[in-house]
């Protein structure tokens, strides 16, 4: 049977690279009968819908970021949609109606509810066809910082996304006097089939940070010719860059807040002496930025939702889909920039914290571009044995037997729980909260043509700031978050070990932009089955030289971050390159689920379905 398409209606393959042409042919007419909306707006220009109660409207709005007239996919007209506002304990109903010419969905990113309320054509139902209104309602069992966009086609790249804020029932908590939502975002004048075409002709096709002739002369200097050569060479015999941080980048991109241009420079008031709660969203399709406020302190107090131990940084990394709540105290005569460089430093969003209109506060130069190192590539401490770049060639040196240690399936699933869907681990798991010590396995499924390289000696990814970011402390002074800073407020609820282990290989080929896990593609991949009721652990292997952000619908991922008294819980796990990382996962919701990167580009082959059952 057709496997149904996840991003929207059942498509065809070469329909959903090129785009459907009844909605191209709307979005041309679009931009010229109505007047373009301008990225003008100031810090109310969001909309905030309270209540439990909403009528939600997805349709085509003309826009202009650049100085050309475009049209965006909006919820209410607006880019971004407007905050929805609940409070936990109440039951919600939101009215979404279709106004465009192919289906369309909203998923609820990290709420807790039913598997048909989730919002993922093909899995959790069939989506919303044009005309129509699909009436979603479910309890409200949680609070803080959240956000909704489509899951259909591309449309979240278009504009289909906006925040969600959740009162608690009981007293917050974190002290503030006002609060606002920051939320990110990359808007492209491309079409993003374009752009996706582009990725898949060429993967490099956006980096317009490549080594130039300076760049090798630097190296020179200061690695001598030989090393630099040597280094040279593994680079070309793997076919890859390291540069090659980011797929998309502000060679095509406008990276926005809150709907505003940096130019724009969305801005938000204070009075002296406030404690200001800001809530930064990433909402991009492809962007994962670093923030800073230059000149004040933030305390973290909430990640993806959850409030945890507050804990005082000068910058942190904000994968997409993550969300974290920070609280500033400024002072009463200054203004301070809201500064978000992308990972690869091609660009920033911006924005203003001010007690006077009239204050601008300017902006900051962004950092040093990142450069991948052997670390990024699952080489352990440096050494090119701990790397097989498979068909590259000469730079391996890795064993290819197959490890025979602990009790899993050999070839990387057990029949009756859905066939190939990774390795599962039944012994000597280790206690919960403190990680795996599961051997390295990689699937037979791994040594094709669309994996390019396998990490045998994965990094830790908890202590790591992340590639751009591990010497800001020595080289800026800044103190960086990590996921180790993270503890959840309150004692861990579910305090059982886990029974088994999925380890799951994000692998990819980036000279022919191919994405998947244990380099299976969606299309090919049989579901991850879960039984209900059950804890498990899953550890995530990143075999690729690039970051993912992972998430699971439906249920927490509960990081283990070494302290199993405050397992924190999030929706959304960034996985650097050639690391590993785990969480444990209540299995406590039936039906069908999605589980992929969120990065919009990869998601059409690394994502999977999980069902429980």
């Amino acid at each position: 049977m057709k496997k149904q398409n996840p991003f929207g209606e059942n498509l065809s393959r070469r329909t959903f690279v090129t785009g459907v042409a009844a909605g191209a042919a709307l979005l041309g007419s679009a931009g010229a009968v109505a007047k373009p909306r301008q990225s003008t707006l100031n810090s109310d220009a969001v909309d905030t819908l309270r209540g439990n109660r909403f009528d939600l409207d997805i349709g085509y709005t003309p826009v202009n970021f650049t100085g050309r007239n475009r049209t965006a996919v909006t919820v209410n007209d607006g880019l971004p949609g407007p905050i929805l506002r609940w409070k936990e304990g109440e039951t919600v109903t939101l009215n979404v109606t279709n106004n465009l010419a192919h289906d369309s969905s909203i998923h609820w990113h990290g709420m807790i509810l039913p598997s048909n309320m989730d919002g993922v054509p093909g899995l959790s139902f069939a989506g919303i066809k044009p005309g129509e209104t699909y009436r979603y309602q479910f309890d409200v069992n949680q609070s803080g910082t959240y956000w909704y966009h489509s899951h259909s086609d591309f449309q979240e790249q278009q504009g289909l996304y906006g925040a969600i804020v959740i009162d608690p029932a009981e007293p917050d908590p974190v002290a503030y006097d006002r609060d606002y939502v920051v939320l990110l975002s990359d808007w492209s004048d491309e079409s993003p089939h374009d752009i996706y075409s582009h990725l898949k002709t060429e993967g490099h096709y956006y980096n317009r940070q490549r080594r130039t002739a300076g760049d090798l002369w630097d190296e020179i200097r200061e690695k001598g010719v030989a090393q630099t050569w040597r280094d040279r060479k593994m680079w070309n015999e793997m076919r890859m860059s390291d540069r090659d941080i980011s797929d998309v980048t502000g060679y095509t991109y406008t990276f926005l807040m809150n709907g505003q241009t940096p130019d724009a420079n969305w801005t938000a008031l204070f009075q002296k002496g406030e404690k200001v709660r800001l809530r930064f969203i990433n909402a991009a399709a492809m962007s994962i930025f670093d923030i800073r406020i230059p000149g004040l302190k933030m305390t973290v107090v909430a990640s993806d939702g959850q409030n945890i131990e507050p804990v005082s940084v000068d910058e942190f990394r904000i994968g997409v889909a993550e969300t974290y709540d920070v609280v500033v105290e400024p002072d009463g005569d200054s203004a301070y920039p809201l500064f978000a460089q992308t990972i690869d430093r091609s660009g920033f969003a911006r924005g203003t914290l001010t007690p006077d209109p009239a204050l601008r506060a300017g902006v900051p130069t962004m950092d040093y571009a990142p450069v991948l190192t052997h670390r990024d590539m699952g080489m352990g401490h440096g050494s090119m044995s701990g790397m097989d770049h498979g068909q590259h060639g000469s730079a391996s040196g890795m064993d290819h037997s197959r490890h025979e240690s602990g009790d899993y399936s050999p070839h990387g699933g057990r029949p009756e729980l859905g066939g190939m869907q990774g390795t599962w681990f039944t012994d000597n798991l280790g206690r919960a909260g403190h990680g795996s010590d599961s051997p390295i396995v990689h699937m037979p499924s791994e040594y094709g043509y669309g994996v390019d390289m396998r990490s045998q000696m994965p990094m830790d990814g908890l202590n790591d700031p992340g590639i751009g970011l591990r010497d800001h402390r020595q080289r800026y002074g800044r103190r960086v978050l990590t996921y180790a800073d993270i503890r959840n407020l309150t004692l861990t609820i579910d305090r059982r070990e886990p029974t088994r282990e999925l380890q799951l290989h994000l692998t990819g080929n980036m000279e022919r932009y191919m994405w998947s896990m244990d380099g299976i593609k969606f299309s090919d991949a049989e579901p991850l089955v879960l039984k209900y009721g059950e804890r498990i652990r899953i550890t995530l292997v990143n075999d690729t030289m690039m970051t993912h952000p992972i998430h699971l619908h439906g249920m927490w991922s509960e990081l283990e971050t070494g302290d199993a008294e405050y397992i924190p819980r999030k929706h959304t796990v960034i996985v650097q390159p050639g690391s590993k990382i785990s969480y444990l996962v209540n299995v406590d919701a039936y039906g069908r689920w999605a589980y992929h990167c969120h990065l919009l580009y990869h998601m059409p082959g690394m994502f999977r379905e999980v069902r429980v059952v």
